[in-house]
């Protein structure tokens, strides 16, 4: 429970960047301005740039077999504790860890490469 608490306080203090929201128009004035974290990413998702990358991530995990790897851990799990003692969450608090540590080194350079395009492009 409580590692849930935590992932809502980390998307409370995602929230906060909106604070100085009552300055676009200052923004406006003043062209030589970077955009705010805010419209950069309202930019990313209403572009659907998000949803490419997205789409971009599964397909390459499941082309280095990181989301086989990940399934035959899960299914190892729940035969270690019983198909009817796991939760949901109980798999994603042992897995999650191990996929974000398995992801491998080419598939998050090559996003990282495709946000920094994304950002060279849009923050002009």
């Amino acid at each position: 429970m409580s590692h849930s608490h935590k992932l809502v306080i980390k998307r409370s203090s995602v929230s906060r960047p909106p604070t100085p929201t009552p300055t676009p128009d200052a923004n406006k004035d003043h062209q030589d301005q970077k955009p705010s974290l805010q419209e950069i990413n309202t930019k990313f998702i209403e572009s659907g740039e998000k949803e490419r990358l997205k789409e971009l991530l599964r397909e390459r995990l499941i082309e280095c077999g990181w989301r086989d790897e990940m399934k035959a851990l899960c299914r190892a799990f729940t035969r270690k504790k019983g198909r009817n003692n796991v939760t949901v969450d109980d798999l994603v608090h042992v897995i999650t860890p191990k996929g974000r540590a398995s992801v491998p080194d080419s598939v998050k350079a090559e996003l990282l490469h495709k946000i920094r395009t994304f950002l060279a492009s849009n923050a002009a």
